[in-house]
């Protein structure tokens, strides 16, 4: 343990010994991270399904079009978000995921709500094409296929979705090791 009370009266020698500590706590992070996906089968907010089964849905189909673990894992967590706040929940699960996986996969959690809102916004009053702002993009084609293909098609009651446990595994290595700080 460190003894410093302000970070500029503190020491590189302390500095290494916190960057040790940290880097031998990062398993944490994936448990965290799966508690927080558990926390979502309490959340349902009027859908067919809870958030859980909706994520899992999600991952599966992510898988099933032979994805790599670092999308898989990200439409498995895309709405952990949710836990917190719905109205910014993209974006709170894009940083949760950011230091994790490439600059794509980032890029589609945190536009997924504009991808999707094709399929609803007009019923809410709101403009369905926001998905437009991001035409050009390198991550655009993934983002489209996020939202057309795997999100905004599991909200099935019958459909046969993999369990949480099938993806633990693949979310304990996506974040084993951050990318960046």
């Amino acid at each position: 343990m460190t003894t410093f009370a302000r970070m500029d009266e503190s020491t590189r020698e302390q500095w290494m010994h916190i960057a040790e500590v940290t880097v031998a706590a990062q398993p944490r992070v994936a448990e965290r991270v799966l508690s927080m996906l558990k926390d979502l089968e309490a959340v349902t907010d009027g859908f067919a399904v809870n958030q859980l089964e909706h994520a899992v849905q999600t991952a599966t189909r992510a898988e099933d079009a032979g994805m790599d673990e670092e999308v898989i894992v990200a439409s498995l967590c895309h709405d952990i978000g949710k836990i917190i706040s719905v109205a910014n929940h993209p974006k709170i699960a894009a940083e949760i995921l950011r230091p994790y996986v490439r600059e794509d996969v980032y890029w589609m959690i945190c536009a997924h709500q504009d991808f999707q809102g094709k399929h609803y916004y007009s019923h809410l009053g709101m403009d369905p094409d926001l998905r437009r702002n991001h035409v050009g993009k390198s991550w655009y084609e993934l983002a489209q296929k996020f939202a057309d293909d795997w999100d905004q098609t599991s909200f099935d009651p019958d459909f046969t979705s993999r369990p949480l446990e099938h993806f633990e595994p693949m979310v304990r290595r996506v974040f084993s090791k951050p990318r960046s700080i």
